[in-house]
């Protein structure tokens, strides 16, 4: 399994960033897929599920209504869309797989991940 993310960046609070994560070594299809993000001092948390049907989503509440999680499956990446970014949204991201109940990540193996920093 290989998971690449990327697309992060500094920007300043109100922004956008499209975060990108390119799949492969796995039936990418058959998976529901998420992003975590852990900022420093802080526990990993989930951020955004999308089911392995493309219909069915899960948001942590501090992101819903701001951010959007979307899959390709032709090309094996999931995007998450940021909009009206906050500085509290600072983190590293990360995807992964991910089982839609109970929220919680397949592979205990993470990626690099991308860092998004918002301030001003």
């Amino acid at each position: 399994v290989q998971l690449v993310e990327s697309g992060g960046g500094l920007v300043q609070p109100g922004g956008s960033l499209r975060l990108s994560c390119a799949a492969s070594g796995f039936t990418f299809q058959t998976y529901s897929m998420s992003w975590f993000r852990q900022a420093p001092g802080r526990e990993r948390e989930l951020v955004a599920i999308i089911h392995s049907d493309g219909v069915r989503y899960h948001y942590a509440n501090s992101v819903k209504g701001r951010f959007t999680i979307s899959r390709d499956n032709a090309k094996n990446t999931v995007i998450l869309q940021m909009d009206s970014l906050k500085p509290e949204d600072t983190a590293r991201y990360y995807c992964n797989g991910a089982w839609y109940v109970p929220r919680s990540p397949v592979w205990s193996s993470w990626g690099q991940g991308t860092q998004v920093t918002v301030s001003s």
